[in-house]
């Protein structure tokens, strides 16, 4: 695959490619936007391209090339046919390594190793690039070594960090990158990206469900997901115990809890299918749904929401159970009961 196959993020692409057009590479790079919108495939995209060895790719130095070289002469994509291009699509380019969170976390030690690998010349690449997948993820200290780096970045080098929620990094690091953007996709795209990989019967679903981040989808059975936040929602309005294994899980749980919360409003507003995100599930939100009222299931959302954030703070997991498990039957089953 090369930037030109990549389905949405047309703004994003075009960017990258007039950076290439160009010749005017900056030394890192903050990628932002919702996880599963194809920020860490354009990343890589985009490190083939900056070493991709195809004949005629670019001009001599120190020649300003005009219109019609740009266009002719200097390429804005990967081949993704020469040895450089191959290696980088199996993961052993000598030149391109990334790094992700180990136990949720990037340490100091994956810092470490940017250092060490930026502190040689490229081996057979144009560039060392380092992507960093998840930078928001990094504790105080590895921020602190890789800011460090980026204050002095080796020329031969590229930096970039891949973040949804880029608030979190220190506004010293954020503040030396340079910043694209990336926005979820249109359903039609994800439409397009999803139907060679996903069941005929089960498609219009999993699109609904996406969001517009169809890697979600990819990277796990969202529809699975799905079904598992329904089972343990009917668990918890029965009153059963924690049944939650991680903490992992409790984030993809709420996060599911609010598009069917917000399901319930909309059909308590309109009752309109066609406007749901958990369309197939149109009896159980009216059944649910039949004795609250709106804004006690607005009320709902906030809670859910709080909630939500405050798992940053490593709640303990069976009082949080417990808590939600009672918000939910209180406005949903006893309120009008």
């Amino acid at each position: 695959m090369a930037l030109r196959e990549i389905v949405g993020q047309e703004k994003a692409i075009s960017m990258l490619q007039g950076i290439l057009r160009r010749r005017r590479l900056a030394g890192a790079y903050l990628f932002c936007g919702e996880p599963g919108i194809g920020k860490r495939t354009i990343a890589l995209n985009f490190a083939k391209a900056v070493n991709c060895t195809s004949a005629g790719r670019k001009l001599p130095e120190g020649i300003m090339p005009d219109a019609d070289q740009l266009s002719s002469a200097v390429a804005v994509d990967a081949c993704d046919t020469c040895a450089s291009c191959l290696k980088v699509n199996a993961a052993i380019h000598p030149d391109v390594l990334t790094i992700t969170p180990e136990e949720r976390q990037i340490r100091i030690e994956e810092i470490r190793a940017i250092e060490e690998a930026l502190s040689f010349r490229p081996f057979e690449g144009k560039k060392k690039v380092v992507i960093v997948d998840d930078a928001d993820t990094m504790n105080q200290s590895a921020a602190n070594a890789l800011l460090k780096t980026l204050e002095e970045p080796p020329e031969d080098s590229l930096i970039i960090l891949i973040a949804s929620r880029p608030d979190r990094l220190p506004s010293t690091i954020r503040s030396r990158c340079s910043r694209i953007m990336f926005q979820t996709l249109p359903l039609a795209s994800c439409r397009t990206i999803l139907k060679d990989k996903t069941p005929a019967n089960e498609l219009e679903q999993v699109v609904r469900l996406t969001l517009g981040r169809p890697g979600l989808s990819l990277a796990s059975g969202i529809m699975q997901d799905r079904d598992w936040f329904v089972n343990l929602l009917q668990a918890m309005m029965r009153n059963e115990k924690d049944g939650w294994a991680s903490r992992e899980e409790m984030e993809k749980w709420f996060d599911l809890s609010l598009i069917f919360i917000r399901d319930l409003a909309v059909l308590k507003m309109t009752g309109r299918q066609t406007l749901l995100i958990n369309a197939d599930l149109e009896a159980e939100l009216a059944r649910l749904g039949k004795s609250a009222g709106l804004q006690g299931i607005i009320e709902l959302y906030k809670e859910l929401s709080f909630i939500k954030v405050m798992l940053l703070f490593n709640l303990n997991k069976s009082l949080t159970w417990n808590y939600t498990a009672s918000l939910l039957r209180k406005e949903l089953l006893l309120r009008h009961a």
